[in-house]
């Protein structure tokens, strides 16, 4: 077999290949016996049909047919494998330029190629985050959030305000009928929390027991959905929130501590953790951006299409690939179909270079994935869609996204290298160890709040859950 390869473009080659008829042969036998396979020929059994008679019946040009279908993917992995400075992204064109029978199969394949990209040196990469300081003021807001947990809610005889608990009841109108679907009575509701209905907490500030106020606001649902609607707010009861004293005893009921100066030491630990963790994502964030700002990437455009097309496919998947339903979503969020046209293409071009950086870098940095990282990875991604682990493999196997877990883990390993090199400091300038941060492996998850230092406290809440809802 012959092969040459054609550079389109930085990111798009054309692979001739040439094949003689003798290294076809084992793609012949396997034609004859697939399709022996498929006829049935009298004074022959299924599947043993000699090759004359397949040909005398069916004709040479179906066993080629057959022959070229089978062997160019096989013939085009050989080309590229010998081929130098060549790694395909995604399917290759092809198309079959010579059959020549008993002499030779010609065929060009294009198809996009990993652009050569040359990395800046990584130790001039820099970048620059938020100071991570835990204040006295940060430890006292979450030892009052673990308070919350246990606080009591008591009735007062006052006007309702911001963060009181109140029990309301509604009533809502368009054009002078009533809306059933939007009658509710006896709903326990925070003032100032928000996402109920527009306009409800400035109308319950001020109201006692017993008092109602009306005000206007727009339906979101239901059969009036968008009609402004007149809703009117029953307050029926009022009550206040009251936290436990931060004291020992607090301490005791609410962690494993002992004395809530312990408990308080805990949290400043705990924040502490926290706000490094926040400061490594940040960090790894801004030199993957620095990273990608100081690299030349040429952007492969079949890639970069099928980028955009799915971005499209999952916005407009949830409307059932109505055009005129996804237009009318975008007008309500005061977007237009060109707009998001435009800011689909710029995530797709961000999101294809930095793949395309992060992979020059792996390769730079020889980087490898153990099977207990490519596991650790699934596990954790299982957990996210809720899944056992084993039926996740076995979806992903099956939509061949496996490798594609590998490549994230790989990536995700070749920026932590880059976040290493580079130089991080804070917002007074002092630079940071990354090393110390980053230990001997991908950093956990910060997502723990620090209130959650009291390991008994989910039980105990659990505990005193009517307590917390009832009048003292």
């Amino acid at each position: 077999m012959k092969s040459t390869v054609e550079r389109l473009s930085p990111t798009r080659v054309r692979i001739n290949v040439e094949v003689p008829f003798d290294e076809l042969k084992p793609d012949f036998d396997r034609a004859y016996k697939k399709i022996a396979q498929q006829v049935n020929v009298p004074g022959f059994r299924k599947g043993k049909v000699p090759a004359r008679i397949i040909e005398a019946r069916l004709g040479r040009g179906v066993v080629l047919e057959q022959v070229v279908n089978d062997a160019i993917p096989t013939k085009y992995s050989e080309a590229v494998t010998s081929a130098e400075d060549v790694s395909p992204l995604g399917q290759p064109e092809i198309e079959v330029t010579e059959i020549a029978d008993n002499e030779r199969l010609a065929f060009t394949a294009e198809v996009d190629v990993r652009p050569e990209i040359d990395l800046p040196e990584l130790s001039s990469l820099a970048a620059q985050v938020d100071e991570a300081a835990v204040t006295d003021a940060d430890v006292d807001e979450a030892l009052d959030n673990l308070r919350a947990r246990f606080a009591t809610l008591t009735g007062v005889e006052r006007a309702a305000a911001k963060d009181d608990f109140v029990q309301i009841d509604l009533a809502a109108s368009v054009d002078g009928e009533a809306v059933e679907e939007a009658q509710t009575s006896g709903l326990s509701y925070q003032v100032g929390q928000g996402g109920l209905i527009d306009g409800i907490d400035d109308a319950i500030t001020g109201l006692s027991a017993g008092e109602s106020a009306t005000f206007p606001t727009t339906l979101v649902a239901g059969e009036y959905k968008d009609r402004e609607a007149e809703v009117t707010v029953t307050v029926t009861a009022v009550k206040e929130r009251e936290l436990p004293a931060a004291d020992d005893e607090f301490a005791q009921l609410a962690s494993e501590f002992d004395t809530l100066e312990e408990l308080t030491a805990d949290l400043r630990t705990r924040l502490d953790r926290v706000r490094q963790m926040e400061q490594l994502t940040e960090a790894r964030d801004k030199v993957l951006d620095a990273l990608v700002d100081a690299t030349e990437v040429p952007l492969p455009e079949g890639i970069l299409k099928q980028e955009i097309d799915s971005r499209l496919h999952d916005a407009i998947h949830p409307f059932d690939h109505d055009e005129a339903k996804f237009a009318e979503f975008l007008e309500e969020n005061g977007k237009t179909r060109e707009e998001f046209d435009t800011e689909a293409r710029e995530d797709a071009e961000k999101s294809v270079r930095v793949r395309l950086v992060l992979d020059k870098l792996a390769d730079d940095q020889e980087v490898t994935v153990s099977q207990d990282e490519l596991t650790e990875r699934i596990v954790f991604q299982a957990q996210q869609y809720q899944m056992p682990p084993e039926e996740f493999v076995k979806r992903i196997q099956e939509a061949g996204q496996l490798g594609a877990i590998y490549a994230d883990v790989r990536r995700s390993k070749a920026l932590i290298a880059a976040v290493r090199a580079a130089t991080v400091t804070d917002a007074s300038g002092t630079a940071l160890e990354m090393a110390e941060l980053l230990g001997d492996d991908e950093p956990e998850q910060a997502d723990e709040a620090p209130e959650k230092s009291a390991e008994k406290s989910d039980e105990k809440s659990a505990e005193k859950s009517d307590e917390t809802t009832v009048d003292a």
